[in-house]
């Protein structure tokens, strides 16, 4: 790999890592629904001269749009806004990888074996070991919503399987076409006034906000979409698993979230297991593909 896109996706890495401090500023200055708003609003001005209507394949833009855009933010900002200790929020995080390997079993037919369950076992069981620690207990809802959360986000990533060969940043551009007026009118029902109010919120939110949007959702995805189609998976996918990590790091240095030893070793338990889904799903990548391409021709 060349040197300066090692360093890109180091760079996205840390784009995705520091997120996690953008989103909850958003959330704590404006509510969960007006961030995401505000959000998708500035992804939706900048992907807007890439948007194209997509002959036959419309129904699945706007499913993904929907589910991966819309109701996946939904339940990431509203589960950071209802905790303090946003670093057991970027653990939990990490059952979208088993939680998408589950679904490429259900509906791809994918054969594991024991490798992966043991890995898949290992995520979810550093999710208990952390939710039974006493201080990440009280924050039970929050991992809650970040979980249903990576649910959605696993729904997403299969979903963006099957919108092989359209223009990311028309499909990130259909993503925040959909969910601005979807969330818009959530935030206007529920958080009155958010919005309203939104051109009077200082300047360091509204950075914080515009990160989010171009930094963490364009620059993050449109980037590893583009190392993705010159690197192979096997290549690429490993370099990831800093993120999780990174911005749990992040969150406890920021927010000075107490480091707990139920944290701790849920972390390094749920972190092993991710890992090893991580690196055998990369090898098994070109497989899935290939599922997904003799399903969308029947």
């Amino acid at each position: 790999m060349a040197p300066l896109h090692l360093l890109f996706v180091l760079f996205i890495d840390l784009c995705w890592a520091m997120n996690i401090i953008a989103v909850k500023v958003a959330v704590d200055a404006t509510g969960p629904l007006t961030a995401v708003t505000l959000r998708y609003g500035i992804a939706l001005l900048v992907t807007l001269p890439f948007i194209r209507w997509v002959p036959g394949r419309m129904k699945l833009v706007l499913t993904t749009a929907l589910l991966a855009g819309a109701v996946f933010m939904l339940f990431v900002n509203v589960s950071l806004s209802v905790t303090e200790n946003v670093a057991a929020l970027a653990i939990a995080g990490q059952v979208g990888a088993p939680f998408s390997l589950i679904l490429a079993v259900i509906f791809l037919g994918e054969r594991i074996r024991w490798v992966r369950i043991t890995g898949v076992a290992l995520a979810f069981l550093g999710i208990c070991i952390m939710g039974f620690d006493p201080a990440i207990w009280t924050e039970r809802l929050g991992v809650g919503l970040t979980v249903i959360s990576s649910f959605f986000w696993a729904i997403g990533s299969l979903l963006f399987r099957r919108l092989q060969g359209v223009h990311v940043l028309n499909i990130h551009g259909w993503l925040a076409l959909v969910s601005v007026p979807v969330l818009g009118v959530a935030s206007l029902v529920f958080e009155p006034g958010g919005l309203a109010a939104a051109p009077a919120l200082p300047g360091s939110v509204w950075a914080w906000i515009g990160f989010s949007a171009i930094f963490s959702s364009l620059v993050g995805h449109a980037g590893m979409s583009w190392l993705l189609q010159h690197y192979p998976v096997t290549t690429i996918v490993p370099l990831t698993l800093p993120t999780p990590l990174l911005s749990a790091a992040i969150a406890v240095f920021y927010f000075d979230n107490p480091v707990t030893m139920g944290l701790v070793i849920g972390a390094i338990v749920s972190f092993a297991g991710v890992a090893i889904i991580t690196l055998r799903s990369a090898e098994k990548e070109p497989e899935i593909a290939e599922a997904w391409v003799k399903r969308a021709r029947r």
